[in-house]
């Protein structure tokens, strides 16, 4: 008689794109050291959209600069794909940030002297990418494209609309091809019709592209097209149902 045979567990994997691990951000004013960021573990899953939710100062767009490796942790370890972005001279931390990750933010930081085409190129010139001018130039007219703003390339910041402008800078950031997109506050400068455009095309473009997005905001209808949810408050972080 054969013995019943068990099968082998089969664990999923799961792929890792950023992890943060004890994370702590404090700032010294004037005599006193403010504690920002107050032990945060994260991992983030790669093709996900991650929202973070909290009120105005507790600590969002600092977790942010923390996660996107604009600014160095107190204490803690930040690592994408699996290489601690601390522990990497500048140079290549900022070129890592350049090629692989994306950045939106709330004021757009668009530069006015230069076309909304200009605006979307910048970022994969100053890489100094291997690809073809021409080519460069016809992924950055796709890109605006297919944000609607086909009638918009040669025009510059202060002829566009906020709407027109969040679209630009989400345009740039996906210029490069990046893994994830860091968004701080994507629809804070919004109205509520145009924010809840750009929250849709969020979406689409992780459909599409399976990019992962990362998104602060204090904007509950974030939560409407998040995979994972947290709450941010004090400086730490809770899953959210």
């Amino acid at each position: 008689m054969l013995e019943t045979l068990e099968r082998p567990e089969v664990r999923e994997t799961v792929d890792i794109i950023l992890e943060a691990k004890g994370l702590r951000k404090n700032f010294r004013h004037g005599n006193k050291e403010l504690q920002v960021i107050r032990g945060i573990d994260l991992r983030v899953e790669r093709g996900k959209i991650i929202a973070i939710v909290g009120a105005s100062g507790a600590g969002k767009s600092t977790l942010l600069h923390l996660l996107g490796g604009l600014q160095h942790p107190t204490e803690g370890t930040v690592s994408f794909q699996g290489e601690n972005f601390y522990t990497l001279p500048e140079e290549k931390r900022s070129r890592l940030r350049n090629e692989k990750i994306g950045f939106v933010f709330q004021f757009y930081h668009l530069l006015p002297e230069l076309s909304a085409l200009e605006n979307v190129m910048l970022p994969a010139m100053i890489l100094n990418s291997k690809r073809p001018l021409s080519s460069l130039k016809g992924e950055a007219l796709s890109l605006l494209e297919m944000l609607g703003l086909e009638d918009r390339f040669t025009h510059r910041p202060n002829a566009l609309s906020g709407g027109e402008q969040q679209r630009v800078a989400i345009a740039r950031a996906l210029i490069n091809r990046p893994e994830i997109v860091f968004c701080d506050e994507p629809t804070g400068n919004l109205d509520s019709e145009t924010g809840e455009g750009i929250l849709r095309l969020i979406l689409s473009l992780n459909e599409a592209r399976r990019t992962t997005f990362l998104i602060v905001t204090h904007a509950e209808a974030v939560a409407k097209i998040a995979s994972t949810l947290f709450g941010i408050r004090d400086g730490r972080l809770e899953e959210k149902s």
